[in-house]
């Protein structure tokens, strides 16, 4: 692909107030005005370069969602507090009372128990369909239908979605086609694909140091002015904003990006390979024996990898907890949730962060009990962890 996602984020320079190489932070909660004209026009959203609030946006946020937008590819963006807190608003801005979503049935645990659980309260429906038949997901749309919702990369299965063919029964149904891309930033570029929305939540690779939360909505100019409308904008209404230290201190991490990445899918590669070659049963983008490793080749900026986020079944949960505090112990990684730390972090999903999802929906997906998520660091030695991880899995009797 020609679109070159770090490039965009180096081209765009930012100087302090007084020539710093670092913009200046906004640390102000309400903005000042010359005229009482102004405000008027700010509120009427007819005032551009004017702040109000920072509920509405403050000169931080603005840079950290022109970046990021920038990566994406797409018009513009808005910053949020969580990732939970883009992705609510996002589905609220589009969907109302009588609406219907047809989602992907391998998501973040968050986003299902919002649709499962939640959205039901506000008379809006959900169809959690596999995401890779087609098929399937052309079938589960109605008339109803507002939103087409899938993750590039599903958490925590790593289904491989098709983006370019998602996009095109959105276009033919008229609804729109959201993609949650937190497990490959800058690997796959959803806009440049055909999606409408580009979610990430922001905690993650893109920060990179496990010490602050955030949230993304990318998309079009109309739709991201819609959210932030001060009179039925779900981002201003429902409030989920960041604060401008935070949007600073990721937009400096943003910075190093497309070094991590390289690092994190360098790492998860050999390790992936090494395993998949041990005969654990592996799951990772870049191993051929994947479903979806065709389709992520087609779809990815190649210089990137295929990410960070591998797993690994051992069998039953027993093992994998035994397995998991070893590493842990040997100062391997962490037991951890979350991802996109420069520390190996490891988890049990379906008693974790796919908790939400009902047993007997878990074992429908193929989400075992022994399967382990992982977060490849950024280790520099990485054949000495896979030695070391390779000991803990003979002690605990997994190899």
């Amino acid at each position: 692909m020609s679109f070159k996602p770090a490039d965009q984020i180096q081209d765009l320079q930012y100087f302090g107030e007084f020539g710093g190489v670092n913009p200046s932070i906004s640390d102000s909660s309400t903005y000042t005005f010359l005229s009482a004209k102004t405000m008027f026009d700010t509120f009427e959203g007819n005032a551009e370069g004017c702040y109000l609030y920072s509920r509405h946006s403050s000169p931080s946020n603005l840079y950290l969602g022109q970046a990021l937008a920038a990566m994406e590819g797409t018009e513009t963006a808005t910053v949020a507090a969580t990732g939970m807190g883009a992705i609510v608003p996002a589905i609220m801005q589009v969907c109302g009372a009588g609406d219907h979503i047809v989602a992907s049935r391998t998501i973040y645990g968050g986003t299902y128990a919002y649709m499962k659980n939640f959205c039901p309260r506000l008379d809006i429906s959900t169809s959690f369909v596999d995401i890779t038949d087609l098929k399937k997901v052309e079938a589960a749309i109605t008339s109803n239908t507002k939103i087409l919702y899938c993750e590039s990369v599903s958490n925590p299965l790593l289904e491989v979605a098709d983006i370019e063919a998602l996009s095109g029964i959105a276009r033919k149904h008229g609804i729109k086609l959201l993609v949650d891309n937190t497990f490959s930033p800058l690997g796959i570029s959803p806009a440049k694909l055909g999606a409408d929305v580009v979610l990430h939540s922001l905690t993650k690779f893109i920060n990179g140091s496990s010490d602050t939360m955030g949230g993304v909505i990318c998309g079009s100019q109309e739709f991201i002015d819609e959210l932030r409308n001060v009179n039925d904008g779900a981002c201003m209404l429902m409030g989920a904003s960041m604060d401008s230290l935070r949007a600073a201190s990721i937009l400096k991490n943003l910075r190093t990006l497309h070094i991590r990445i390289k690092q994190h899918s360098t790492n998860a590669m050999y390790l992936a390979t090494n395993f998949e070659n041990d005969g654990l049963r592996t799951v990772y983008p870049g191993l051929t024996s994947h479903k979806g490793h065709n389709l992520f080749g087609k779809m990815m900026n190649t210089e990137y990898g295929f990410g960070g986020m591998l797993t690994i079944d051992v069998g039953s949960l027993e093992k994998a907890n035994q397995l998991m505090e070893l590493m842990q112990e040997r100062n391997l990684g962490y037991l951890a949730v979350s991802l996109g730390f420069y520390k190996t972090l490891f988890s049990a999903p379906g008693t974790s962060t796919s908790s939400e999802i009902p047993e007997e929906e878990q074992a429908e997906m193929g989400l075992t009990d022994g399967l382990i998520r992982f977060s490849i660091g950024l280790d520099n030695d990485i054949e000495r962890t896979y030695q070391m991880m390779r000991e803990c899995m003979k002690e605990t009797g997994i190899l």
